[in-house]
């Protein structure tokens, strides 16, 4: 089938608006390439730095100066279940690398926190931060230009996408990413919902809660519900990063390992030394990023992925903005449902087709970008494909690995649909606009009757004032909850899931109720409708600090429309709201990351500290921004 109009059309706005800045970034990238290993640039005292705590026979390799070096970066810990399996990666890639006359080396560890954790505590306000911090450590362990290509180690959150960036300021080396997989499933989403409500409500103790989420989050792997963290290993599937399939097989099974083995394996094939060399930054291109937008709204991804993309694509030389994603939501259906938007969770998206069958399906309907590189090569028709072992595996060894078409019909038609019978007709992700600014709002998981509301404001500083009003009984109306202050520059843009049960206690008692904020959501959050990322925020002068309590709010989010329904006379006298943030600004480390939300650009842009590549007067004049 041709190629989707819209999707060309935005395709070719984007590369417009680039053109620029991704030249530069280009050049700088073939600047860096050296042909022949990256560390025949290292002086003798160099590179006898880099090897002193080698394996004799590995460090026999480097001294050659022959045999690629791979740099292994990892976001492991034992505190994160997605994570912890990584304790086992290095050793399996070490031992893959060698089998094909290539050398691993563990170049780094990069930070790694739970926003599970963190959620609706002081250590949230770092977590935004956190990705930025992660490309740097990226940075750190690359900067010893060792390494001719990289294996980059994560799953969550923010951690997938500050890795990507990190990888992408070395885009002149290969990258492969290497996930952990899944937890096995656990108690059911719809049971963990229900008492988290009612815990919320009063009706059962800490413990009866304590004792269901340890029912469901209960063993290695990521969480199971379709978050920022499994987003991002579908986004990362999406732009032919990772091995095919590779996202949702579960840790610590001899299908993991053979797949960690084979992922050394490909990055070795794909550096300057052989006939495949295959930089990241040439790899993620406009078209890279426009298949990922696409993958996230045919699934129902997170809205994390409109700041985290945004970065990801600024750190390769290119413009997209939440215009792009609206557009792209319009023609892209969803055709999954994956908890919080449907009952189910990524094991079983996966058993009933997966990662595969999803791509197959986008580039069959002319939703993807085919013609584009990945770690396999050219097409990204090659990913439509699932892992399974080559014959038994013996104990204490590493098997192989290899791939057959994904399935060409769906396992369970209420979890996996297709392109001709989609769950919805759009990706259910929108842009708002109207006189309180610009902001997206997720509505896949969002019945129509709760689509539009219109109700008066009651306006908070904070997420404990929402907590405190709605248990002392004050919030049982229509109403829309407006919370101000929480962008990347006033306290680093938590997330604010902690909300969601109890605007969900208020919607299932029948009121109409809302949450606008230039904070952000988790990508767990589902059925009360919210405007996030209001952009630009309270403190950097937005629109939003003119609200006050008992403004009606209008907000629409199949029209695409957020506003004060303020007479404009009013509004123009109004001055903005201020608060105080002293608290914010200090404990729990906060006081470390001062220079991050002073230099943070606005969520629209990434939520991001760094810029586009700087341009020349030359690259200047064809610009089109």
């Amino acid at each position: 089938m041709p190629l989707n109009a819209t999707l060309a059309s935005v395709t070719r706005r984007i590369a417009e608006r680039s053109r620029p800045y991704r030249t530069a970034y280009l050049e700088r990238l073939e600047a860096a390439r050296r042909k022949g290993v990256q560390r025949g640039a290292l002086a003798c005292t160099n590179l006898a730095h880099g090897f002193a705590a080698f394996p004799a026979n590995d460090k026999l390799k480097l001294k050659e100066d022959k045999a690629p070096s791979l740099a292994i970066v990892s976001a492991y810990n034992d505190m994160l279940s997605a994570h912890q399996p990584f304790e086992r990666f290095p050793q399996i890639l070490k031992a893959a690398a060698r089998e094909v006359g290539a050398v691993a080396q563990f170049a780094g560890g990069t930070p790694a926190m739970c926003d599970g954790v963190t959620q609706g505590q002081a250590g949230m306000e770092m977590s935004l931060f956190s990705r930025d911090a992660i490309a740097m450590a990226t940075a750190i362990a690359l900067s010893h230009n060792m390494f001719d290509a990289a294996l980059y180690l994560g799953v969550c959150d923010k951690i997938v996408p500050g890795l990507l960036i990190g990888a992408l300021h070395f885009g002149h080396l290969p990258a492969v990413f290497v996930p952990a997989g899944p937890m096995t499933s656990g108690m059911s989403n719809n049971d963990k919902v229900k008492i988290r409500q009612l815990y919320t409500a009063g009706k059962i103790g800490r413990a009866e809660l304590l004792e269901a989420e340890s029912k469901s989050y209960h063993g290695a792997g990521t969480c199971t519900f379709y978050g920022t963290a499994n987003s991002n290993q579908m986004l990362m599937e999406a732009m032919g990063l990772h091995l095919p399939g590779a996202a949702f097989i579960t840790p610590n099974t001899p299908l993991r390992d053979a797949l960690t083995a084979a992922a050394a394996q490909q990055a070795a094939r794909i550096t300057d030394q052989g006939a495949q060399y295959t930089p990241v930054g040439r790899m993620i291109d406009e078209k890279a990023i426009v298949n990922a937008i696409v993958a996230l709204h045919a699934t129902g991804g997170s809205t994390n992925h409109t700041l985290h993309l945004v970065a990801i694509a600024k750190a390769a030389g290119i413009v997209i903005d939440w215009d792009d994603f609206d557009k792209l939501s319009e023609v892209v259906p969803l055709i999954t449902r994956i908890y919080p938007n449907g009952s189910a969770d990524v094991n079983h998206f996966h058993a009933a087709g997966g990662t595969g069958f999803v791509l197959r399906e986008l580039i069959d309907a002319g939703l993807m970008h085919d013609d584009v590189t990945t770690i396999l090569g050219q097409g990204l028709r090659a990913h439509t494909q699932e892992p399974m072992l080559a014959g038994e595996v013996a104990e204490g060894s590493v098997g192989k690995v290899v791939w057959r078409d994904a399935p060409t019909k769906s396992a369970d038609e209420a979890v996996v649909g297709t392109v001709a019978k989609p769950f919805a007709p759009d990706g259910g992700l929108k842009l708002l606009k109207g006189n309180l600014g610009r902001s997206v709002s997720k509505i896949s998981a969002v019945k129509h009757e709760h689509r539009r509301v219109e109700a008066p404001a009651v306006v908070f500083h904070s997420q404990e004032a929402f907590m405190a009003a709605f248990k002392a009984g004050e919030l049982d109306r229509d109403f829309v909850a407006v919370l101000t202050f929480q962008g990347p520059r006033a306290n680093g843009m938590p997330e604010l899931h902690s909300l969601t049960p109890a605007l969900g206690i208020l919607q299932d008692k029948g009121r109409h109720v809302a949450l606008v904020t230039d904070g952000r959501m988790s990508g767990a959050s589902g059925k009360v409708p919210s405007a996030i990322h209001v952009t630009p925020e309270v403190l950097g002068g937005g629109p939003l600090g003119l609200v006050r309590t008992g403004d009606i709010i209008r907000l629409d989010t199949e029209a695409g429309v957020l506003e004060a329904l303020v007479p404009a006379d009013e509004w123009e006298r109004r001055t903005l709201d201020t608060a105080d943030l002293f608290g914010n600004q200090h404990g729990m480390g906060r006081e470390l990351f001062s220079m991050f939300r002073n230099a943070v650009g606005t969520a629209e842009e990434g939520g991001a500290t760094f810029g586009l590549p700087p341009i020349n007067d030359k690259q200047k004049e064809s610009t089109t921004v």
